[in-house]
């Protein structure tokens, strides 16, 4: 079992193929009509569930989902050994917006059904498949085209997309394993207008946010 928690999410979760147990809220009325049972608790109890500082409106108890098959897709975003739940949750936001179906994670990766993974997809976790695998395996074998970001990389502001990529990403501080770059067919970079030397990087998200949204304007 895993939790969701706020109306809003848990309202996604009636249009997904996820399974809901049961859900405890402070006011069901705000729900809707579900056929999910709802058990109305107070304030207080509310507060003694919720992993949050500052709980919302409603818990819900949710069935894992089933593992679902690993198929290459189009465009996949690949995860090498991410550590922050944030990050995780605004990737799979992100990749949800725009339309990405897959995201391959090394089994090292931040566990998707953590608390603070769901809060920060927003609900975007219901429509984005993520799959933990041996990535060397994977990327080995996959006849998506592996690319991953580097400092030396092609300027992704000039750089041609090819039809099927697998987009890499690197741990928050260490970047990608180096048997995972000894599989990269292509390097890309993010390249820097400002004069200060102070930011050496930007945060895996934000480029994550930067290189599909350049990549989707081809």
């Amino acid at each position: 079992m895993f939790l969701v928690e706020g109306n809003k999410i848990i309202c996604e979760l009636f249009n997904s193929n996820f399974k809901v147990k049961e859900i405890f809220s402070t006011d069901p009325q705000k729900l809707g009509r579900t056929d999910n049972p709802i058990t109305h608790i107070s304030e207080n109890e509310l507060k003694k569930i919720s992993f949050l500082k500052t709980p919302k409106d409603s818990v819900a108890v949710c069935h894992l989902a089933d593992d679902g098959g690993l198929e290459d897709k189009n465009i996949q975003l690949v995860l090498d050994g991410l550590q922050d739940p944030g990050n995780l949750g605004t990737i799979i936001r992100l990749a949800d917006w725009f339309g990405i179906e897959q995201i391959i994670c090394s089994e090292d990766t931040v566990d998707f059904y953590n608390p603070k993974v769901i809060q920060a997809t927003m609900g975007s976790f219901t429509r984005v498949n993520v799959v933990y695998t041996d990535l060397v395996d994977y990327l080995s074998r996959t006849e998506n085209i592996n690319i991953g970001t580097d400092m030396e990389g092609e300027n992704i502001y000039s750089f041609e997309k090819p039809e099927k990529i697998n987009l890499i990403l690197g741990n928050e501080g260490n970047g990608m394993r180096p048997e995972t770059e000894k599989l990269l067919q292509k390097s890309i970079s993010i390249p820097r207008f400002g004069k200060s030397q102070s930011t050496e990087s930007l945060n895996v998200s934000m480029a994550a946010g930067i290189i599909l949204g350049q990549l989707f304007s081809k």
